[in-house]
């Protein structure tokens, strides 16, 4: 991808507004917004189903409105419309972010048992499978990397570079589970490091959605359904029974081992391996002023 070029022409001043990259950003969460609060009404006046919660419910009719109105609206934004979900390599690129999210966490959880910190005591079952899958894999998969990158690293990127939107978008992500159960500066720091680079960077490395979609899903569900460990402080049921116990540093807290340095350490060496793989392939993009100031020069001579 490497840099966006500027145009230039009679366009009018509207236009410009509604097309410069902060506003056509404020635009798509607005219609987020408008998704989730949809969705919610719907949920809402759905009649229940048996063996699904109101979270399940709401989820589900959620999922299908954000991607509608990512397809009709969000897309078409901005002065340089794209589709982070038109991917050739769509399928391919989801399966191997679910195995590197199943692998990078189950390392971490290898860590921490070698370390004693991690203990297997009994089995569990898969009674809470569906749940698992629609509210810890498919929803925070979907929504939030739509949110955090297709929406909100794609357009700062574009203002400010590559940097800024990883820094911002790392940051932001950190802070969004501040209000999680066991939620602590520690672990928001360690959520901007580990999945905010990891997933930022697996953004970048493809231009599209599907490779980080992928590495979300397996990462939460492998930590919750299988290994029995809090999914950012969400308590689980998991084919496991489990335990974390030993310092807080090591353990998470009770928020889980997203906020251990164990699993800190692991997934961000590998954000920052896929950060490697994104430079190298050229995806660092220069801030809008600095390739508008580059156009300009280019264009004097």
């Amino acid at each position: 991808m490497g840099q966006v070029t500027t145009v230039s022409g009679d366009t009018p001043l509207w236009r410009k507004i509604v097309d410069f990259p902060l506003v056509a950003m404020l635009i798509a969460v607005a219609l987020v917004y408008v998704g989730l609060s949809l969705g919610y009404g719907l949920a809402v006046a759905t009649p229940s189903l048996p063996s699904f919660t109101f979270e399940m419910k709401f989820e589900l009719i959620t999922v299908p409105i954000l991607i509608l109105l990512y397809e009709l609206v969000i897309r078409r934004l901005g002065q340089f419309p794209r589709d982070d979900y038109r991917d050739p390599r769509a399928v391919r690129r989801f399966l191997i972010g679910g195995a590197a999210g199943f692998l990078v966490f189950s390392l971490a959880v290898a860590i921490a048992a070698a370390m004693g910190v991690y203990w297997i005591t009994g089995e569990g079952d898969a009674s809470a499978l569906l749940k698992a899958f629609v509210t810890s894999a498919l929803f925070p998969a979907v929504t939030e990397e739509l949110i955090f990158r297709g929406i909100l690293f794609r357009w700062i990127e574009e203002f400010g570079g590559s940097w800024l939107a990883l820094l911002l978008t790392s940051a932001l992500f950190g802070a969004a589970h501040l209000h999680n159960p066991d939620a602590s500066a520690v672990a928001a720091v360690g959520i901007a490091f580990e999945a905010g680079v990891m997933l930022g960077a697996a953004y970048m490395l493809t231009r599209s959605l599907w490779l980080p979609m992928g590495l979300h899903a397996a990462w939460n569900f492998t930590q919750g359904e299988i290994y029995d460990i809090p999914v950012s402080g969400t308590p689980v049921h998991g084919l496991l029974i489990a335990r974390l116990s030993g310092p807080p540093l090591l353990t998470g807290n009770g928020f889980g081992l997203e906020a251990s340095l164990i699993a800190i350490l692991v997934a961000t060496l590998f954000g920052l391996w896929l950060l490697w793989l994104a430079i190298r392939k050229g995806e660092l993009m220069k801030p809008w002023w600095v390739r508008r100031r580059i156009a300009r020069s280019a264009a004097s001579k």
